[in-house]
């Protein structure tokens, strides 16, 4: 089947109206998933010097990353939301190696984020360059994941920032827990289950400043999140612009509020929902890592293209499920999709994609089209550091 779709993909596929670039990723996917595979360590020090470039590079030249780097219209302008959640892992790359460097880089990402926070507390969705600019609920809650790791690393020159972020969400809670004051106007209107993730950013700021009631109001959302959890897992009013087929990027993202739901309050409940999602994510992941980029509601394939992102994502989840749990299934999953993501990935390659992850595999799938974004190589960072973290662990457990 996936044979027949990428046939018909190509058939359809856009003239060679495309630059260059555009048109040779274009054949080297279709000739599908190189055998070679970099290895954690080294895909690990590839996309983080992707990042690196892409703070460099962007073009509003102001201390975030760029959004992506398009085979179409090259760099972008920094993105707010995805360059908050950026933070945390470049201050763990800088710990991990000492490396003043990438300190130096999460503090250039952080002073950015203060420097743009409205005097509220909100940030804004899209790009630092997008209209309409208005606080947005989701983007406040990943920024707000840096600005707490930003005050655990730092000190108190980000406190106030991540205070007046955590209120601002705190506050404008619905009783039920859900946010629907400040939805994105980037994407389709709707309550979002996804925002656990944003319930992991109040969870991060209680643990950094306990006794504001930040992490109450993370509980909360996820209780209401779980009033939209299918008994097999599955999420409803879950995704960016189609609930019944909804990517594994947000898949991922409710995933993981509800695995830092249970981090945070020992809760064995969050933990069997957990455990729920995970299972039908896992039995999703073919013999050689493919997960299809949307997921229907028995998490049955509903795209014919692998969302790179996504698949990082739940890699992630499912090592941490394998921690949290033993359970073996966890961790094969994950080590496939890791491995299927890797192979994606070029560690030499010319400089706009070494080390880049892509929208989707193939390129012209219908995420992140035709483009390397910086949240995919930062959660294949993420995902590829806990594998040497646990390999790390069995080596040391058979020694």
């Amino acid at each position: 089947m996936r044979t027949l779709l990428a046939k018909i993909r190509n058939t359809l596929a856009p003239p060679t109206s495309l630059p260059v670039a555009a048109r040779m990723a274009r054949l080297s996917d279709a000739r599908g998933l190189p055998a070679f595979d970099p290895g954690p360590a080294a895909v690990v020090q590839a996309c983080t010097a992707w990042l690196g470039a892409a703070q460099d590079h962007s073009t509003s030249a102001d201390g975030g990353v760029a959004r992506d780097y398009s085979l179409l219209t090259g760099w972008s302008s920094s993105y707010p939301e995805t360059t908050g959640y950026i933070i945390p892992t470049m201050i763990a790359l800088a710990q991990r190696a000492g490396d003043e460097a990438l300190h130096q880089r999460a503090r250039h990402m952080l002073d950015w984020c203060v420097a743009i926070q409205f005097a509220e507390g909100g940030f804004q969705g899209g790009k630092v360059d997008s209209t309409p600019r208005v606080p947005v609920t989701f983007n406040t809650g990943q920024i707000l994941l840096g600005l707490a790791a930003g005050v655990v690393a730092y000190g108190v020159v980000y406190q106030d920032a991540m205070h007046r972020a955590a209120r601002w969400l705190r506050d404008s809670q619905d009783a039920d827990g859900c946010w629907r004051k400040h939805p994105t106007p980037f994407a389709s209107a709707g309550e979002k289950a996804y925002e656990t993730h944003v319930a992991w950013g109040l969870f991060e700021a209680d643990r950094a400043a306990p006794g504001h009631g930040y992490g109450a109001a993370g509980l909360r959302q996820v209780d209401w999140a779980l009033s939209k959890q299918r008994p097999n897992g599955w999420f409803a009013s879950n995704c960016l612009d189609n609930p019944l087929l909804p990517l594994t990027h947000t898949i991922g993202y409710a995933l993981r509020g509800l695995l830092e739901a249970h981090r945070f309050s020992a809760r064995a409940d969050l933990l069997d929902a957990a455990v729920r999602t995970g299972a039908g994510i896992a039995r999703a992941v073919a013999a050689d890592g493919y997960l299809a980029g949307r997921l229907g509601p028995d998490f049955q394939p509903g795209a014919d293209y692998v969302c790179l992102t996504g698949s990082a994502q739940n890699a992630h989840c499912l090592f941490l499920l394998y921690q949290l749990t033993g359970e073996r299934r966890f961790l094969d999953a994950a080590r496939r999709l890791n491995g299927f993501v890797r192979r994606s990935i070029s560690v030499d390659g010319p400089p706009h994609a070494r080390g880049g992850v892509k929208g989707s595999f193939p390129v012209d799938g219908d995420y992140g089209t035709w483009a390397y974004l910086n949240w995919a190589a930062k959660f294949c960072i993420d995902a590829n550091l806990l594998e040497l973290e646990l390999e790390l662990k069995r080596e040391v457990s058979d020694a």
